[in-house]
């Protein structure tokens, strides 16, 4: 089974690769969902993360009420490198667990769609990385348009996420997302079919 790792930053277009991705036959393992998943109410991950940050960041029904939590970690390093020390291996044997699943019944391609996939050292996990990039302003453009964002809430998720272009340099391929998303699903696409001729020259030089 072949990995690919899906990063990007916040508004940049990956969940729509990955969207694309999904269509065109892979399985997307999004670590966003797992993250839920790895603190949801009665596990192990939520008692910790209540025991960091207090019963106030709990919803009505008892879960973590992840924009309460984004107020605290968001524009405060230690705060977010505590929730990450705890959260991020719980997320990490997801992910482990769910490849090894998809392995073991024979897909032949899965993506590990994490926009901290770098910073995680979730990297490790994939055969290469693919990484969704878009301008500055077309990333705030989008985010105060579709999410509502305010302006102090959009520097603060960019500053935590870090130098926009550091993801690129070190990614096995760039997929600029600075037009429409036809474009971007053009791009994911071209991708997607290197990778099945890769496969098939492969299998026929072992044939």
């Amino acid at each position: 089974m072949r990995v690919i790792g899906l990063t990007g930053g916040i508004g940049t277009g990956k969940s729509e690769a990955a969207a694309a991705l999904a269509e065109l036959g892979a399985e997307v393992i999004d670590a966003d969902a797992e993250g839920h998943l790895a603190y949801r109410s009665g596990t192990p991950g939520w008692e910790r993360v209540v025991e960091l940050f207090g019963r106030d960041i709990l919803g009505p029904d008892g879960e973590v009420d992840r924009s309460k939590l984004g107020s605290i970690v968001f524009g405060n390093p230690a705060a977010l490198a505590s929730l990450n020390e705890v959260v991020h291996p719980l997320i990490r044997e997801r992910i482990e667990a769910r490849l090894a699943e998809l392995a073991a019944s024979g897909t032949g391609i899965a993506v590990v769609d994490a926009a901290l996939l770098y910073q995680a050292g979730w990297d490790d996990l994939t055969d290469e990385v693919w990484v969704v990039t878009a301008p500055q302003d077309a990333v705030a453009e989008r985010l105060v348009a579709r999410r509502g964002m305010s302006e102090q809430t959009l520097r603060r998720r960019l500053e935590a996420q870090g130098p926009a272009g550091a993801l690129g340099s070190r990614a096995d391929a760039t997929i600029d997302n600075a037009g429409s998303l036809s474009e971007l699903r053009d791009r994911v696409g071209y991708l997607w079919h290197q990778i099945l001729k890769e496969g098939s020259a492969s299998h026929d030089k072992q044939d």
